[in-house]
């Protein structure tokens, strides 16, 4: 077993699950996706993207392709969440949280791509 394909794997996997943990819920309803879930996604994205950086394969290419389109949407999303708490006076409205959690829901198809790529990659290695 392979460790560097192991953690490799895990931040992937994980930055899907993260992803999917704050997409869940009503999507205009703050209560149902924390802020610090949001960071925690961002956090692991940014890990999972810079682990993809030294796989020089064409599958490679398109696996760091997904991350760095997770990676914007979630920025995207992270700014818009901050912009509408601290610099609007109207806060956080239904129609501003929709609009992050479907930026991050964006950032989880890409992150669903990259799973199974993983696993595509993964089926076709011979011995």
């Amino acid at each position: 077993m392979n460790p560097e394909k192991v953690v490799f794997g895990f931040f992937i996997v994980l930055a899907l699950t993260l992803n999917f943990g704050f997409f869940v819920g009503d999507i205009d309803n703050p209560d149902h996706h924390h802020g610090w879930e949001l960071f925690a996604v961002i956090v692991v994205n940014l890990i999972a993207t810079v682990l993809k950086f030294g796989d020089r394969s064409q599958m490679g290419a398109v696996l760091l392709a997904t991350s760095l389109v997770a990676i914007l949407q979630l920025i995207a999303a992270a700014l818009v969440w901050t912009i509408a708490v601290h610099a609007t006076e109207a806060g956080m409205t239904p129609s501003t949280m929709a609009s992050i959690v479907s930026l991050a829901g964006g950032a989880m198809i890409a992150n669903v791509v990259s799973v199974v790529l993983l696993i595509i990659e993964t089926v076709m290695l011979r011995r």
